[in-house]
């Protein structure tokens, strides 16, 4: 197949082309490699996929080599041929050709060993479509693979024999889960039926680098197509068990879809940030365990599934994982995303909840919130209604200057130690929320006289 390289050409950055080159002008080879170079094709060819923002280079020159011919060169991974070429203030992955030999941890070749030819170097890359380099100063693709073929077709193919590809690299067929979702492709039939055989080598991938996959995957428009074919070729079983739980379990008469297949519309229904996307996916992952049958409402309840999904949820993060700021606030969204307001909340009520839920999270619960509801298939006018209500609600309590915080209190712990004479200890932050607690039901209590008064009873109380 053949394709303009017009796009392709006013796409590639000035400074790729300078270090082509430099690398030319010295005897050398180099080419643009890539997902960025994937991605412009795709883009050729009408589509529109996530921008891939690194632009690398494939060279003929040694890594030493390299390194001799620019000023600022970084040995990022030159044990494997790579290094990085700073040009100002960006740098760019330059590596060498390169031949492979065993995988024996499911990552990281046992050696490597340096080539002249460039087919041979694409021959050992995952996917057709990743197995295409353009020849910058020659204005010349090089498709050995017919990767061209298959981005025209939305397919994704294994180079060469896909069993084999698995088994080199175990992320690689979490990699195909994700371009499924982020490139909007399907799988090719044989291609898929070698990723469950392939598993083992799965089973070796650290925890941190599933983690950026699944954090890539929510970049997509709908990343639920990367988390099916997570589930539908046992990654999921492997990484997350959990989620399976939801696989089938029939909710109650105001959804129209079971958990499962309600998590994963809840997950594309979110806004494209990470983090909220993936408490869409596990929001609601705490209901299998506390589904039961209600003879009062002749329907199915779950009973604190946000408690339960909660704690479900953080070993799950802290698994994969999440940074401690992630995790806590995922699993915040997941333990309060279910938002039961309506017209009778008093400002007292709306503050109390502010609280309880942090100003911070407001927003993201919201989305989250409007996500659910819409994700039951079924009419979410009235919920979409009141969540709005009570965005609204919310805005005027925050815009009357309400304390929701120890720090909006007029006193704090020096106050305490200084005007009352405590000594610092577990007590004062006893006092304080109490003190917090009564000025979240009114707000006139928060002067400096009041609280201080107050302290000494709470203290003197406690003495008794």
């Amino acid at each position: 197949m053949t394709v303009s390289t017009e796009r392709l050409a006013r796409a590639i950055p000035r400074d790729i082309h300078k270090l082509c080159q430099r690398l030319n002008e010295a005897g050398f080879r180099g080419w643009a490699v890539g997902g960025s170079v994937r991605d412009e094709l795709l883009r050729d060819l009408s589509a529109a996929p996530p921008a891939d923002a690194d632009w690398d280079v494939a060279t003929s020159a040694k890594p030493e080599q390299v390194m001799a011919l620019f000023p600022r060169v970084i040995p990022t991974g030159i044990e494997h041929g790579t290094v990085t070429v700073m040009l100002g203030k960006n740098g760019y992955e330059v590596t060498t050709l390169r031949g492979e030999t065993g995988y024996s941890d499911g990552r990281r070749p046992d050696s490597v060993y340096f080539v002249d030819d460039i087919v041979a170097d694409l021959a050992r890359r995952d996917f057709t479509i990743n197995a295409i380099a353009y020849d910058v100063l020659d204005d010349r693709l090089i498709d050995p693979f017919d990767g061209l073929s298959d981005l025209k077709a939305r397919t994704l193919r294994a180079v060469g024999e896909p069993a084999e590809r698995f088994r080199e690299d175990g992320l690689r067929v979490l990699r195909a889960a994700r371009f499924v979702a982020t490139l909007e492709v399907e799988l090719d039939p044989a291609t898929a039926r070698a990723i469950e055989p392939s598993l083992a080598s799965y089973r070796q991938v650290s925890a941190e680098r599933i983690r950026d996959e699944w954090l890539k995957a929510m970049k997509a428009r709908a990343p639920s197509r990367a988390f099916e074919v997570m589930r539908e070729h046992g990654l999921l079983a492997i990484t997350a068990p959990e989620l399976l739980e939801s696989v089938g379990v029939e909710q109650n008469r105001h959804h129209r879809y079971d958990v499962w297949t309600h998590a994963l519309k809840c997950l594309d229904g979110c806004p494209r940030v990470p983090t909220l996307r993936v408490a869409g996916l596990i929001h609601d992952i705490g209901k299998p365990r506390t589904r039961a049958f209600s003879d009062k409402t002749q329907d199915y309840t779950f009973y604190q599934h946000e408690r339960v999904g909660a704690e479900m949820a953080d070993p799950l993060l802290a698994r994969l994982r999440f940074s401690n700021a992630d995790r806590g606030r995922i699993v915040a969204l997941v333990r309060h995303h279910l938002l039961c307001y309506d017209g009778t909340w008093s400002d007292a009520a709306v503050r109390r909840w502010l609280r309880r839920v942090t100003p911070e999270l407001t927003e993201d619960l919201y989305q989250l919130g409007e996500a659910d509801v819409l994700a039951k298939g079924r009419d979410a006018s009235d919920d979409l209604a009141q969540i709005a209500a009570l965005r609204e609600h919310v805005a005027r309590v925050v815009a009357a200057g309400a304390a929701l915080s120890l720090q909006d209190l007029q006193v704090n712990g020096r106050d305490l130690s200084s005007e009352l004479g405590l000594r610092p200890g577990p007590r004062f932050g006893e006092i304080l929320r109490a003190l917090l607690d009564e000025v979240v039901e009114d707000p006139s209590r928060n002067t400096r006289e009041h609280l201080l008064a107050r302290a000494a009873e709470l203290a003197a109380a406690a003495e008794r």
